[in-house]
């Protein structure tokens, strides 16, 4: 019998869930076992789950769980060092070379356990089954958009919250603008044509920015690219890889520019491939911004769970996508096996 366990996040600003209570009712129809953590901060509440008929247990009991319990959560475990004996699905960020990341490998080799790692679930065309980026492309186009209006009252951006909806945060959003007076910044948006870019696209024509969008197409030629340069906002949609070009290189700050705003929604600057060199760490929701030039002013938001902004519309929509993928966790269908291989390969390699 398969034992899915769902736990209770624990890190800050993070309520999102990859499983809705539907999905929950299906599960358990198919076979499998489920248990839910509770959660006083899960943008779902506890009670729907009860509903379900699924097993609730304390928060962040999963530590005591039956060890053939696959543990299930999207952001990070406590950084505390203890072995990981089970299997766990989350957002390891642990496969780019990524120091935090050897360290939680380190944890799963002396544990025995196994990281499912949710980035690296890919059907037999390499292509994710499920993703959260368009929210992540749309909340990161609003947070670089309060950027850009913070620098026009000579400010920089202040804590972001999250939102009950998309048509909350516009209306948030679109106060901010306002204040600044018609004018409109432009963008360039690398990674345009994926999930991520396509978020972005939509959250800025709905506030009136002119985007130029770039894809594969535009960035072959592995730069440098001068036209970041000369838009107001960049935004950067492309996963760090081997082979990914530099789009904003270290001497950017000093040069002369248009661009004020690097939106870096891809967000993985401890990674070697990172193609964004002139900031070393992400933001945070207290402080979104990062000043890496002060005349002229020149911010880099990167913040690393941007969906979290729209907890609820992020968390049905992924969760949706997600869904068919663990109805086959019983079957060990080939996705699961090919990440337990994507695992062992990193594993071995420590």
């Amino acid at each position: 019998m398969t034992h899915l366990w769902v736990r209770a996040e624990q890190r800050d600003n993070e309520t999102r869930v990859g499983l809705t209570p539907d999905g929950a009712r299906q599960l358990i129809a198919s076979g499998i076992t489920l248990t839910v953590e509770q959660s006083p901060t899960r943008v779902i509440p506890d009670a729907a789950y009860a509903a379900t008929g699924c097993t609730m247990a304390p928060a962040h009991s999963w530590p005591d769980a039956p060890k053939d319990a696959i543990i299930f959560g999207l952001k990070e475990l406590p950084e505390d060092g203890t072995p990981l004996p089970h299997r766990h699905i989350m957002f390891g960020h642990a496969f780019k070379g990524q120091p935090a990341g050897r360290v939680l490998l380190q944890r799963f080799k002396a544990g025995g356990g196994t990281l499912l790692d949710l980035e690296y679930l890919v059907d037999d065309q390499n292509r994710r089954v499920a993703a959260f980026g368009y929210w992540a492309g749309y909340a990161g186009a609003a947070v670089a958009l309060k950027c850009w209006a913070a620098q026009q009252r000579g400010s920089i951006a202040g804590p972001v919250t999250p939102h009950d909806s998309s048509t909350h945060l516009l209306a948030d959003l679109q106060s901010d603008l306002l204040a600044t007076g018609t004018h409109r910044p432009t963008a360039l948006i690398i990674g345009a044509l994926g999930r991520v870019g396509t978020g972005v696209f939509d959250l800025c024509t709905a506030m009136g920015v002119a985007c130029t969008k770039w894809d594969m197409a535009e960035t072959t030629g592995g730069g440098p690219f001068p036209e970041v340069l000369a838009h107001d906002l960049f935004f950067n949609c492309v996963l760090a890889r081997p082979g990914t070009p530099v789009f904003v290189p270290a001497q950017t700050a000093d040069a002369a520019r248009r661009l004020s705003v690097i939106a870096d929604i891809a967000c993985d600057p401890d990674s070697d491939f990172s193609p964004i060199k002139v900031y070393d760490r992400t933001t945070t929701w207290a402080e979104p911004a990062r000043r890496v030039h002060d005349q002229p002013m020149l911010d880099v938001t990167a913040i690393d769970n941007l969906p979290s902004l729209l907890p609820l519309e992020s968390s049905q929509d992924y969760a949706a996508q997600l869904l068919p993928t663990l109805m086959s966790l019983k079957d060990n269908s080939a996705i699961w096996q090919r990440a337990a291989t994507t695992y062992r390969t990193h594993r071995d390699r420590l």
